[in-house]
């Protein structure tokens, strides 16, 4: 039993030292060649909830007992289009998938996860990931980037939102999104 024992630890401690040699020499030989660069890129994120194609819709509204203003509970589920300028029919170049969801009860604060996936131009095929907290009043909001794939693999940085537009009777919104990327 003793020497069972010997081997069967013997083989865990070879086997955790070769996963983290090998990982280690994949991610180094692959970061090694590469240089770090800073893009920065504007897109409007247009969040459509009426008419008949609406790009955002509610999957999940308040519980019926929740007596607050903020809409805390509601979740919405997104495919925004993403363009150069704040008109709807200006070149598309991504759209942002995802949800969000409002989790203050004091605000109107939401969780933004989404993917800004991109179109067009140098960067079609590749994606941000935007994950984080939006007080949608505020005038400046800032989530971070918490990866990418493409030609933004291993992607970092910040995101940065201002309300253009916001129709308190519709609840559609236009929001600029200034993206800062750090990526190989």
């Amino acid at each position: 039993m003793a020497s069972f024992l010997s081997f069967l630890l013997c083989s865990l401690i070879l086997a955790l030292f070769l996963i983290s040699v090998t990982g280690e020499t994949l991610e180094s030989s692959f970061l090694h060649h590469k240089k770090e660069k800073l893009t920065h890129f504007r897109v409007y994120w247009h969040d459509i909830v009426t008419g008949q194609d609406p790009s955002s819709v509610t999957i999940m509204n308040p519980p019926k007992n929740y007596t607050g203003s903020t809409g805390f509970g509601l979740m919405r589920m997104i495919d925004n289009p993403l363009t150069l300028t704040p008109i709807l029919s200006s070149k598309m170049v991504g759209r942002a998938q995802g949800f969000y969801a409002v989790t203050s009860k004091e605000e109107i604060g939401l969780l933004m996860a989404m993917n800004f996936a991109i179109l067009d131009g140098k960067y079609n095929g590749s994606t941000i990931t935007v994950f984080g907290r939006n007080s949608v009043f505020d005038k400046v909001r800032e989530m971070p980037v918490i990866g990418g794939s493409g030609l933004f693999r291993f992607a970092r940085g910040y995101v940065q939102a201002r309300t253009h537009e916001f129709n308190l009777k519709t609840g559609n919104a236009i929001v600029e999104y200034n993206c800062y990327v750090l990526h190989y």
